[in-house]
């Protein structure tokens, strides 16, 4: 689900910047506001291409613990190990995805501010 909304959410990104850049032609002094505004929405796509990563990447070790886990069902002992192993790596999964999305909103928020200098 958070990779379907992840991918939607990239695709209105994508969807807008591209409609927005064909709207008119940039007069000769806006050239640089254009210039500081692309470069803005480019690290905002990599900064949520890199989230994205992040997301996948924990979702695909946690899975594994999971199978794992699965794979050792039969001992008590080795269920409550690899419960508590899961329970980790969904913090760690939860951990890694809040930091990523603390880095985009940051660099949103950088690039945002970018575009507004842009136009001053």
């Amino acid at each position: 689900m958070n990779k379907l909304l992840a991918t939607l959410l990239a695709a209105f990104f994508a969807t807008a910047s591209f409609a927005a850049s064909h709207v008119g032609a940039p007069m000769a002094g806006a050239s640089a506001a254009v210039k500081a505004e692309a470069k803005a929405d480019k690290k905002e796509v990599k900064a949520e291409a890199k989230a994205e990563k992040k997301d996948a990447k924990a979702d695909a070790k946690a899975e594994k613990m999971q199978a794992k886990a699965d794979k050792k069902a039969g001992k008590a002992a080795a269920e409550a190990k690899a419960d508590k192993k899961i329970a980790a790596a969904e913090a760690k999964k939860d951990k890694a995805v809040a930091g990523a999305s603390a880095k985009e909103a940051k660099a949103e928020a950088k690039a945002d501010a970018k575009k507004e200098e842009a136009k001053k």
